[in-house]
């Protein structure tokens, strides 16, 4: 489950964002990525239960969806049906929550297993109604971190949703790969091993997209313990596996606050890797937990209501995907790959095809992509959160120009020599193209 909130760096300037309210709604209006039907589906999402989960959370009345936006989401997260026109207004995506206009427990969600087929279909005839017609809809909040034991309600409630409200998004997310495993009766799985509930749960449910959560980032002390860091690696890959296996697009949520007071909190570079390892995996999305503290601690909007020091970091990272996002839409993950030493026991390493060899000061991860016209991709992270990474690169077919595609405005630039010395910071990742470069963007 999501972890209840408690009572209770390696970039130390901060990042002057240069972006403002008036750029995001011009990114917003170019590329929404909000449309699941439709091929440029690439949601970046907060999240939360804009009113949270009872419907009464006051913070999101201090800063609502008008900052949502403007820190490059879009998406809204969960909202309520009265939230919908203000989501279209903005140009937000909404996964309308199950409560309907007044709210309910988190405890809703969960029932699913315990209804009768009448009883789902009802449910979930409801929820369409309350929601209406509003274009911002894009889906509907179906459950969190299912166990086994829940597949079979699910896949009727999915089955449902496309009878009574076709092509929208049936939101469920997974557990990770930490979660407990063993007994039926005891394990939060239910089952033998995370390959078996992956698969599962899409023959069993039959989903639109894998979603599912992994904070190892945090939990890890920023990588610096290398065994719980390995189940952040090892996820994102079998779960790309999964989803390639059945031709899904996978959504990974990473933390974006302070989970517990004994674990790191959220810096530029931890949610720069956290997003860039995302996407280089070839992921349709990146999804933050949480934007609304509600308890934690460096949440991008803190308990009071009042922006923290999260907030510019979140919104230049997300500035960054919002701008690259045009690009990585079109392409399709071809590999993953690391350097020595690899994260995880067993995960891929070099040459790809794309990048024969690597020299870097910091490990890195190698994603690489092909385009509609066969073009070649390649995104490159740094997965050091201490050090920049000083690297050289040789790629199979040497004759090719290479270009980097901005992840300031999104054109193509020369790539220097390869020959030459090259940098990322902390976390940071790089987008590059082999041939014909990107047109411009402007």
């Amino acid at each position: 489950m999501k972890f209840a909130p408690l009572k209770i760096c390696v970039v130390v300037a901060t990042i002057i964002s240069i972006s403002s309210r008036t750029f995001a709604r011009e990114e917003t209006a170019r590329f929404r990525g909000t449309d699941f039907r439709g091929a440029d589906f690439f949601p970046v999402l907060p999240w939360d239960p804009f009113h949270g989960w009872d419907g009464k959370a006051t913070d999101s009345q201090t800063n609502g969806l008008e900052t949502i936006a403007a820190c490059h989401f879009n998406f809204a997260g969960f909202v309520l049906p009265r939230d919908l026109d203000n989501c279209s207004r903005l140009g937000l995506g909404a996964i309308v929550f199950a409560g309907g206009e007044n709210g309910v427990p988190i405890k809703f969600q969960k029932q699913w297993k315990h209804l009768t087929d009448a009883q789902i279909e009802d449910r979930i005839q409801r929820m369409v109604k309350s929601a209406g017609s509003n274009a911002a809809i894009k889906g509907f909040f179906i459950m969190d971190e299912p166990s086994v034991r829940d597949f079979p309600a699910l896949g009727k409630a999915v089955m449902a949703l496309r009878k009574f409200a076709p092509g929208e998004w049936a939101y469920i997310n997974l557990y990770p790969d930490y979660a407990t495993l063993g007994a039926r009766d005891t394990s939060q799985l239910g089952s033998s091993n995370y390959t078996e509930y992956l698969e599962r749960f899409v023959t069993e449910v039959r989903p639109q997209v894998l979603s599912y959560d992994n904070y190892m980032v945090q939990f890890s002390d920023d990588l610096k313990n290398t065994r719980t860091a390995a189940s952040y690696f090892r996820n994102l890959a079998e779960v790309r596996r999964v989803g390639q296996k059945y031709h899904l697009p996978c959504l990974q949520i990473t933390a974006a606050n302070q989970l517990r007071s004994a674990h790191t909190i959220p810096t530029p570079a931890n949610l720069l890797l956290q997003a860039y390892t995302t996407l280089a995996a070839g992921f349709r999305g990146v999804t933050w937990y949480t934007y609304y503290s509600r308890g934690y601690s460096y949440g991008a909007i803190g308990s009071d209501g009042a922006k923290t020091i999260t907030w510019p970091y979140l919104q230049e990272v997300n500035r960054q995907v919002a701008v690259l996002a045009p690009v990585l839409s079109r392409l399709v993950s071809t590999g993953i790959y690391f350097t020595a030493p690899i994260p995880a026991p067993g995960l891929p390493q070099l040459p790809g095809s794309v990048i024969e060899t690597i020299t870097s000061t910091s490990p890195m991860m190698i994603g690489e992509f092909k385009g509609n016209g066969g073009e070649t991709f390649v995104m490159l992270v740094n997965l050091s959160l201490d050090h920049s990474a000083n690297f050289k690169l040789t790629t199979r077919t040497s004759s090719e120009s290479v270009y980097e595609i901005s992840a300031i405005d999104g054109d193509s630039r020369p790539f220097k020599s390869r020959k030459d010395d090259h940098w990322l910071a902390p976390g940071q990742g790089i987008l590059l193209q082999q041939g014909k470069p990107q047109p411009p963007r402007r």
